[in-house]
This record gives structure tokens, C-alpha cells and sequence, in this order.
């Protein structure tokens, strides 16, 4: 289940917090619930993608991105994540997450999200494409930019980022289908017919 309660502490208590410029940090508190482990008596993986799904609606929210999609009627997605998990956070263990935007492309929007436990470890960490959409698909970062009244060039990805984002273009669509599967099921169909 979605934590709706979760979700409406955060958001006001970022109403309260100053707000953030597009390359900023959002940092928010959090406690590792009973509802939030797995059968190892840890932060689930599943929990830990909704958390971060929580810290990036925060950073919309605190850096006023929230307000221009809600005005021209855009909406957000993740499209690729990947995730490093290194740090176990147990029951009623607190740690801080932190989430900001990296930088884009011309169609990406690229964000890095991580939780620190309280001795400083770092548990895990994320790096997330995202992009914004419409009812006709991508909305370009540029065109997203100029709606929200901000004049900021995507400053140079990292060079860990551009790997990310080279060994993604390298990887199949659709999936698990390489050129003989699909070959062979493409036999099948005619076969069948």
C-alpha cells in the first residue's frame, strides 16, 4: 500500500522549508516502520523506490516544478533507474534522504537520490531518468525550463551518469529478445497460420 500518511507529512513539511533552485538538495528525515521491512528484517527494495518516488514529488514541490506541471497539465516519470543498495537500514533505524537533479539531456531529466544512515554510511543510492510528459509524450527539458521561468544550462553530466546512459541506449527493446528469439517466434507465428 502507497504510505498516503507518509506522503502528507512530507509535503507539508516541505511547504514550510525554503525553497530550493533546480540544482538543489532536498534533504527529509525518515524512520525504517515495521511495514516497511521485508522477510530479512530490513528496508524493503520495493519501500526504498517509494521513498525516493516521495523525495522527488518533495523536490518538485520545494523547487516549484510541482506548480508548472500542474499549469500546463504535465505529468512525471521515471524511465530507467538504477540502484545500488550497500547498507542494511533495520526496523526503527532512521536515515536522511537526499535527492536532487544532476542535470539533462534534450529529453531526460537526470536525478540522483540516496539514503545516509546516522553513523554516515551511505545505504544506497539511485540514479533515475526521468521526463515529463503530455498527452502527445515527451516534453523537452528545454521547453520544461522555459515554462517554469528558469534560465539554468544543465551543467556537464558526470562521467559516471554519461556510462549510465550509454550502457542504457546498448541494451535490448523489447527485452529478453534477442535476434534468433525473435526469429524463431516470428517462424512460429507463420508456422501457426
Amino acid at each position: 500500500m502507497y504510505p498516503i500518511v507518509r506522503l502528507l507529512k512530507d509535503a507539508l513539511l516541505a511547504s514550510r522549508q525554503p525553497r530550493l533552485g533546480v540544482l538543489d538538495t532536498h534533504v527529509s528525515r525518515h524512520h525504517c516502520w515495521p511495514w516497511d521491512i521485508d522477510i530479512w528484517m530490513e528496508l524493503n527494495n520495493g519501500r526504498t523506490l517509494t521513498l525516493f518516488d516521495i523525495g522527488r514529488t518533495m523536490l518538485t514541490l520545494r523547487t516549484g516544478l510541482a506548480g508548472v506541471l500542474k499549469r500546463e497539465g504535465w505529468a512525471v516519470a521515471v524511465a530507467g533507474t538504477s540502484i545500488r543498495y550497500r547498507r542494511r537500514i533495520k526496523p526503527f533505524e532512521s536515515f536522511e534522504m537526499k535527492s536532487r537533479a544532476v542535470g539533462w539531456d534534450e529529453r531526460f531529466i537526470y536525478v540522483e537520490q540516496g539514503m545516509w544512515k546516522a553513523n554516515g554510511d551511505c545505504a544506497n543510492h539511485a540514479l533515475l531518468r526521468t521526463v515529463v510528459t503530455d498527452r502527445d509524450g515527451i516534453v523537452a527539458p528545454a521547453r520544461v525550463l522555459a515554462a517554469w521561468g528558469q534560465d539554468t544550462q544543465s551543467p556537464a553530466l558526470p562521467g559516471w551518469v554519461e556510462a549510465w546512459i550509454a550502457a542504457e541506449d546498448q541494451r535490448p527493446w523489447p527485452p529478453m529478445e534477442d535476434a534468433a528469439s525473435a526469429q524463431k517466434s516470428d517462424a512460429r507465428l507463420a508456422s501457426a497460420s
